[in-house]
């Protein structure tokens, strides 16, 4: 291992706010908000690009060391243990309103991004015990179906219109929260469905894998009650919600306004570099693992995270997936910054 990939040790740091978030309490409850939505956008605005790749066979060392591996498999106790950590917390009483609004903003920001980032990197190895901490990681988001939907879903209908996780220019994203979330759900049941079908099998059955994620995160939750009282339950959803909330924001932002054209044959063309936007800021690449190089990541999925290529077709965000994800969040400045950007793309 090269001693400069220490630098992905800096994705800790989110965490760890959380962490620090709910033991401080009082303005620091926030912590992880300051972080991830303040101090890193502001950040990006001044730090350069790296667009740099590496070389063919650097790749290869980079695939076999286990220290990247390792950096994954970490944050499934780290979100375990805060998860635990915010509920007892809440437990003992004692906290202002503002003190548990900013706790849970502050965890559920970790469940999008060390939970169901992570889960996302993941959720594409092969290895049964990778997949297995993927589902784990998806758990305390309630969104265990991510894993279907993701991979058989979203890949195979990215930027057209039959894929829910796909922004269409101009639509809100507080309407594209609600279309993708219900959208993502369903198709993971029929996706399902299909599978169990076409093997013969009962879709009401313990092959569904639907059926048991559901029953999974019902005893997820009742476990909740029953160790920490069922008044916190609502508490568990609240961080569970803001966490799938946060992906769903960098979904919206993926493929806003991109669409794969339809060939002579009626098919949709293959996904391209230009089906997703990109961001090359270093300091958001680390936090996410990469996640900012997602034309990469849609043309080859299986390709591990600490090889993810930058491709010059791929078209660029205003600013890095933090500071993106605030723009969104005021339509008409991310509409009249997008729309400029957006008939580039269509020129290339």
């Amino acid at each position: 291992m090269d001693w400069k990939d220490a630098k992905y040790l800096i994705a800790y740091l989110l965490p760890l706010a959380a962490y620090w978030s709910v033991y401080e309490g009082g303005v620091w409850s926030f912590g992880a908000i300051y972080l991830g939505f303040v101090v890193i956008p502001l950040v990006e605005l001044f730090v350069r690009r790296s667009p740099e790749n590496h070389p063919p066979e650097k790749e290869t060392e980079r695939v076999k060391a286990p220290f990247f591996d390792y950096l994954l498999y970490l944050n499934v106790p780290l979100v375990y243990g805060l998860v635990v950590y915010y509920l007892f917390t809440l437990q003992q009483g004692g906290l202002a309103t503002y003190e548990v609004v900013g706790m849970t903003c502050s965890v559920g920001l970790i469940l999008g991004t060390a939970g169901i980032n992570v889960a996302h990197e993941l959720g594409h190895r092969a290895s049964w015990h990778e997949r297995l901490m993927a589902k784990a990681l998806l758990l305390p988001e309630l969104y265990t179906h991510f894993i279907i939907e993701h991979n058989l879903g979203h890949h195979k209908h990215v930027a057209t219109p039959e894929d829910p996780a796909s922004a269409r220019e101009g639509e809100l994203v507080y309407a594209f929260w609600f279309r993708s979330v219900t959208g993502g759900y369903l198709n993971a049941w029929k996706l399902e469905r299909e599978r169990l079908q076409r093997q013969g099998k009962a879709v009401l059955s313990w092959h569904n894998e639907m059926v048991r994620f559901t029953l999974l995160q019902i005893a997820y939750l009742a476990a909740i009650g029953w160790v920490f009282g069922w008044a916190l339950v609502p508490y568990a959803i609240a961080i569970a919600v803001f966490g799938f909330l946060m992906l769903e924001s960098v979904n919206y932002i993926e493929h806003y306004g991109l669409q794969r054209q339809r060939t002579s044959s009626g098919r949709y063309e293959r996904v391209g570099p230009q089906h997703s936007w990109n961001s090359d800021h270093e300091l958001g690449r680390i936090f996410l693992y990469e996640l900012t190089r997602h034309s990469d990541h849609h043309f080859k999925a299986s390709r591990k995270y600490q090889i993810l290529r930058h491709q010059e077709q791929s078209p660029q965000l205003p600013t890095g997936y933090p500071g993106s994800i605030l723009l969104s969040l005021v339509p008409p400045l991310w509409f009249s910054i997008m729309r400029g950007k957006s008939r580039k793309v269509e020129r290339l």
